[in-house]
């Protein structure tokens, strides 16, 4: 039994899905969002509509809660440390600094001797020609990118458009020769214990998730050097809570870090099914200081297909099997590549 209430800041599906995760445990949550139609409401012990930087609802936030989290890392630092004044906050603010920021991420992995693709930090249009040896490549925003967005593609020097502003300040990529992508799915307790999930496949469709697998087709060498870089960048961060690491895998099978993410992950969706722990009750765990529980599989394989825009209306007319878990995130606006809902298949 638990009489912790547990603040979390957000109110989409991972919000949604670490409320449930806090119940079966007996937290309490009370969730903070600038979204009014939050799903995350339908499933908290209370919810407060408020824009981020309204300091009063801030404070009544923080009067409610003993410890806080967030769903998603593109909150303003400035916000997180107020209520890191007050309550504790995990992950610590400070480890957002840095993953909101592709040039110091880069830089925080290269200096632990992780290999990430080849880049280069772009500030203005001539920078682009002095990297030249990088395309083709994805310039990228260096801040508040995510599914894709804020990326353009250069495969030559042609394809910088006069009217391109760079006012924002960018990272350049070579392209991967990508053979696929995995995610390792961590959480770190406040103690220093860690639980970790053997390594995810996924499968992109227009730079958004589609579909996610376990166990993932890697070799042996792989799957301990995917396993050893997110702890070591776990350690570094002196992480507490759930953290994914993103890996390209290239045609030479060399193992490049992607991104981190400082949450729960949708690559991870397949946890609540396919483990004793998931994901999100893990990271409750972790945040909350509860007892941690040794991770383990319930069955030998399982998937995760992405359920995006338009595809949720057919997927709430199926009938599902035994071995198929249907969710739903309710949200009332359908939109193209928005995120809907998800189905897990369990294999044996």
């Amino acid at each position: 039994m638990s009489d912790i209430t547990l603040g979390i800041i957000g109110s989409g599906q991972l919000g949604s899905m670490l409320c449930q995760a806090a119940k079966k445990l007996n937290v309490k949550t009370v969730v903070i969002s600038d979204d009014e139609q939050g799903p995350a409401q339908n499933y908290c012990d209370q919810f407060i509509y408020s824009k981020y930087d309204d300091q009063n609802k801030i404070k009544d936030f923080i009067k409610s809660v003993d410890v806080v989290t967030f769903e998603f890392e593109n909150i303003p630092i400035n916000i997180l440390k107020i209520i890191d004044k007050e309550k504790k906050v995990y992950p610590n603010p400070d480890i957002n600094k840095i993953i909101q920021n592709r040039k110091l991420e880069k830089s925080f992995v290269n200096d632990l001797g992780i290999q990430t693709t080849e880049w280069a930090f772009i500030e203005k249009l001539e920078d682009v020609s002095k990297n030249e040896n990088l395309l083709p490549g994805i310039l990228k925003t260096n801040t508040l990118g995510y599914d894709g967005r804020g990326q353009f593609v250069l495969n030559s020097l042609d394809d910088i458009k006069k009217d391109w502003c760079f006012t924002a300040d960018y990272i350049l990529e070579k392209k991967v020769d990508l053979m696929k992508e995995i995610s390792v799915i961590l959480t770190r307790y406040q103690n220093g214990a860690m639980s970790i999930y053997e390594p995810i496949e996924n499968m992109h469709k227009d730079q958004i998730l589609k579909h996610s697998k376990i166990p993932a087709e890697i070799n042996d060498k792989i799957f301990k050097e995917a396993l050893e870089n997110a702890k070591k960048i776990a350690e570094s961060l002196n992480y507490v809570g759930t953290m994914t690491v993103e890996y390209f895998i290239n045609k030479n099978n060399d193992l490049l870090l992607n991104e981190i993410a400082p949450r729960v992950h949708n690559s991870g969706h397949l946890t609540i099914n396919a483990f004793n722990i998931s994901q999100f009750e893990g990271h409750i765990r972790a945040v909350c200081n509860l007892e941690n529980i040794a991770v383990g599989k319930n069955l030998k394989a399982a998937e995760m297909i992405n359920i995006l825009g338009k595809e949720i209306e057919e997927y709430r007319l199926k009938t599902f099997n035994e071995n198929e878990f249907f969710f739903d995130y309710g949200k009332k606006e359908i939109k193209d590549k928005r995120k809907m809902g998800h189905l897990t298949i369990l294999k044996k």
